[in-house]
């Protein structure tokens, strides 16, 4: 009766199986090729005939790779953060304040979010070139001190899910309407904050195009993602070497995820339900 059940649950489900096995080919892949000498990365064997850990040694003697994680957490971290100092004020005034214009600059938001980044390419690269910051990160960073359409969005959206009577309780007590943000509605909101920090964490840890833009001048300033397509230029033949780095390159998003796996999909789950 178990083998019989479990062949039932197995027939079922095969879709999800396949598909499963699907999404995590190319990850074993990744992993094992990370493990063989740089020859047999070149043959058609899928499993290595000896381990070589020290592969994750050599593409930090290689390539300043230490210095590339510096330069992509520094990107993500101070991007993030600087997103939620005025992504989340911005989508508070969006959803629980009334003021005249609101939905004209909920518009806008929205318009921002589908103008294609190459539209303003070169204005913003002159802009930050005057100023003297392009081979820098910073032409990355500072923008997100005046907030990200997507993430006001989503934030917006969280935030409609929150009651008001809660709001109109805390300004009943005399809370001014900072006071009500940073102890009523921050609290309530986390799995929304939360989603959006994430999201804007894994955007920047990713980036290829912004880095590209700024800092492929000054390889000191490179990011992971950036310093990744130069390692495959440099050592194409090792493919063993590329697939190390490139697990160094998934290994913090993945961690990430699964420990922020249950507030991200809250966050996710409950935003739109109040349109």
């Amino acid at each position: 009766m178990i083998r019989e059940r479990f062949l039932v649950s197995i027939a079922r489900n095969s879709i999800a199986i396949a598909l499963g096995l699907m999404f995590l080919a190319p990850f074993v892949f990744v992993i094992l090729t990370a493990f063989m000498t740089s020859d047999q990365a070149l043959t058609a064997n899928l499993w290595p005939t000896s381990w070589h850990p020290e592969n994750f040694v050599d593409i930090f003697t290689k390539l300043p790779m230490f210095d590339y994680v510096v330069n992509s957490m520094t990107y993500s971290l101070l991007a993030t953060g600087f997103m939620l100092l005025s992504s989340v004020p911005a989508a508070y005034a969006l959803a629980k304040l009334r003021w005249r214009g609101s939905n004209a600059v909920f518009v806008v938001v929205i318009c921002m979010m589908m103008l294609p980044p190459q539209v303003v390419t070169v204005p913003l690269y002159l802009m930050w070139a005057n100023v003297g910051l392009t081979g820098t990160l910073w032409p990355l960073i500072l923008p997100m001190l005046v907030g990200d359409a997507f993430s006001i969005f989503l934030l917006r959206q969280f935030l409609l899910t929150i009651p008001d009577e809660y709001l109109d309780a805390a300004r009943v007590d005399g809370c001014a309407e900072w006071t009500v943000l940073l102890r009523v509605v921050v609290p309530m909101a986390r799995p929304g904050i939360a989603a959006a920090a994430i999201f804007q964490f894994f955007y920047t840890w990713n980036d290829y195009y912004g880095p590209l833009l700024y800092t492929s001048e000054n390889a000191e300033s490179w990011t992971l993602s950036l310093a990744l397509s130069q390692f495959k230029h440099l050592h194409h033949v090792e493919w063993n070497l590329v697939m190390a780095a490139t697990l160094l390159v998934m290994a913090p998003v993945i961690i990430l995820f699964f420990l922020a796996q249950k507030a991200f999909v809250a966050g996710v789950t409950l935003t739109g339900v109040k349109a």
